[in-house]
């Protein structure tokens, strides 16, 4: 697998720059980040959450953990991990544990950390182990327009 075709269709559609970043098949975001030797930080991971009112992607760097608590505040939502069943469900063309932070794409509504605004680059997946998508953080920004802006990590 590499790109998936609705990372690819919203890439395009966006119109922003970007390059593909093969890597050695990975694990986990850590393992990504040390095997396409890139800064932890600049990796952006994508946690599939779900309450009653449907589910939400939240974005946020790698080398950070997701406080759901501080989200719950922010949002008023009582947001759970989606199981990975869900995730196969939803993320289709995507393999598991490679989701995109283009949630949008998906139909649903995205939230992103505001430290990877701070960072000059932004990594993320591209729908697989073994490929990443690299642009500069106001290509990514402007590729997440639509997310809110939050912090929870």
């Amino acid at each position: 697998m590499t790109m998936s075709p609705t990372v690819h269709t919203c890439l395009r559609d966006a119109g922003v720059e970007y390059e593909v970043v093969r890597h050695p098949h990975s694990h986990s975001s850590n393992e990504t980040a040390q095997t396409a030797a890139i800064p932890g930080d600049q990796l952006a991971k994508t946690i599939l959450l779900e309450d009653d009112q449907g589910y939400v992607g939240a974005v946020l760097p790698s080398t950070h953990h997701l406080r759901l608590p501080k989200l719950w505040d922010q949002t008023g939502r009582q947001l759970s991990l989606a199981k990975e069943s869900d995730i196969r469900e939803v993320f289709k063309d995507c393999e598991v544990g490679a989701i995109p932070p283009v949630c949008t794409a998906y139909g649903m509504k995205t939230l992103v950390d505001e430290r990877l605004s701070t960072q000059p680059d932004i990594y993320f997946e591209a729908g697989d182990h073994e490929t990443l998508i690299h642009m500069r953080t106001e290509q990514f920004m402007r590729l997440m327009e639509t997310a809110e802006k939050v912090r929870f990590s």
